[in-house]
């Protein structure tokens, strides 16, 4: 029977679970594919902190060099070193990580050089279909096989963050991380410590930075409240001026005040605009719909051009690229930058609220209270049997009253209140996900109780 990639390649990566999904065999045929695709001479790999990682990316590599290309080996990164080695070094990439997947997982994110991102559209299907070609049929050896570097990126990486930001002249912070024992404790010391480089008026309080992918402590996703409790403990004790909790490849970074209260990647998004924004002036902004209405409201006010877009980073990556926008941010807590090869990075998005926190005197509550508008539900996710099916229930339910009825990602449904929800299916899983946002409490529950009823049957 012919091999059928299909469950393990996704809409923007590879991911599953190793080795009964993802081998090393699989590795080498997926990394031959990918220079088949990008027609590189030569590549960029790196991996996170799980024990899988180093073999699939040697793997990969293998595939590569049988096909011509040439490898440099980052070595342990976060995902946004990898597309920082990516820009920096020009050449494609392959980044090693499930995420905030838990441990028995592992997965692939590849880029083309500068970090352009490759989705299911953008040559991800080509590189799965040769993947299962080789995989069946044989790797072919090249008549010139690639050599082998390693590279050390950490401190250029460091450098070139810190060279976006200047957080040397605010005032003396005290900063709780919660690194979840992923790639944020291998960053974070070298970008806001003294680990490589000069130290910064902040205080670091560290929680899990030992690298370890069995995730002993907690699961390394900040969106899932009960992943953020320790975090939130730790700010409130220590006198805390703010705390930071990454996710397991650092890509990603959740905020928190001094009370321990969650700030809503929608104000993060909104404030750091805003800073981009006195930079560029007139810039385009991306938002996925998802993102509360203050977003684009915030983002008008302040001159720039809102543009939303569909979720999931390959779209906003091309989107950002297209109109040349200086910023983007996801309801996800991923924070995406001109300055960055277009590409999503947690560490430059703390930054970036650091120095927002530290230029002023105020508390990052009364900070940030200025870009938090409405109420939003957060996403609830309910498994259904057929996805369609409860998808036109929910239009039906709301067909009388609507404002307006876009289907540009999933179905979004405008209310007469200015309460709005977006419903849409998972790619990958039997499930709805849900988001409300209203003007009120009472407004936003009426309708999201409305909504999952009708969801729900």
């Amino acid at each position: 029977m012919p091999t059928d990639l299909s469950a393990l390649v996704k809409a923007y990566d590879v991911r599953g679970t190793v080795p009964d999904q993802l081998d090393e065999s699989i590795a080498r045929a997926i990394g031959a594919g990918f220079v088949d695709v990008t027609g590189a001479d030569k590549i960029v790999t790196a991996h996170d902190m799980r024990e899988t990682g180093p073999g699939l990316a040697r793997a990969f590599a293998e595939g590569a060099l049988h096909r011509g290309a040439s490898v440099v080996e980052a070595g342990l990164s976060s995902t946004d070193m990898l597309y920082f080695a990516s820009g920096h070094l020009g050449l494609p990439g392959a980044m090693f990580t499930a995420s905030h997947n838990p441990a028995q997982y592992n997965g692939i994110k590849m880029t083309r050089a500068n970090a352009v991102a490759i989705g299911q559209d953008s040559g991800l299907a080509d590189i799965r279909k040769a993947a299962e070609r080789y995989l069946d049929e044989g790797l072919p050896a090249a008549e010139h096989a690639g050599t082998v570097e390693q590279v050390d990126l950490l401190r250029l990486y460091a450098e070139y963050l810190r060279g976006l930001v200047d957080l040397s002249g605010i005032r003396a912070l005290k900063v709780v991380v919660d690194a979840g024992n992923g790639m944020g404790g291998y960053t974070v010391p070298a970008v806001l410590g003294d680990a490589v480089l000069p130290a910064l008026p902040l205080t670091l309080v560290s929680l899990y930075f030992e690298l370890d992918g069995s995730f002993p402590n907690h699961e390394a996703n900040p969106l899932e409240p009960k992943n953020i409790v320790d975090l939130q403990r730790a700010v409130v004790a220590e006198g805390a001026d703010i705390g930071i909790a990454f996710d397991g490849d650092a890509d990603r970074c959740f905020v928190v005040d001094a009370k321990g209260e969650p700030v809503p990647p929608s104000a993060i998004t909104a404030l750091v605009a805003t800073r981009e924004l006195a930079k560029a002036p007139g810039s385009a902004i991306i938002h996925n719909l998802i993102t509360s209405h203050a977003v684009p409201e915030i983002v008008r006010e302040h001159g720039g051009v809102p543009i939303r877009t569909r979720v999931g980073h390959s779209f906003i990556k091309a989107e950002m690229a297209r109109v040349n926008a200086v910023f983007g941010g996801e309801h996800s807590a991923h924070y995406y930058f001109r300055d960055f090869w277009f590409a999503d990075t947690g560490m430059l998005a703390a930054m970036h609220v650091l120095a927002a926190l530290g230029e002023q005197p105020r508390t990052l509550a009364d900070l940030t209270a200025e870009y938090t508008r409405y109420v939003a539900s957060g996403e609830i996710n309910s498994t259904v049997d057929d996805q369609a099916a409860r998808v036109e229930a929910i239009r039906a339910a709301f067909a009388g009253r609507a404002t307006e009825v876009d289907e540009l990602d999933g179905l979004t449904v405008q209310l007469p209140d200015g309460t709005w929800f977006n419903v849409r299916a998972s790619n990958t899983e039997p499930l709805l996900r849900l988001n409300v946002e209203g003007p009120t409490e009472q407004a936003m529950a009426q309708t999201r109780d409305e909504a999952l009823a009708a969801i729900r049957g």
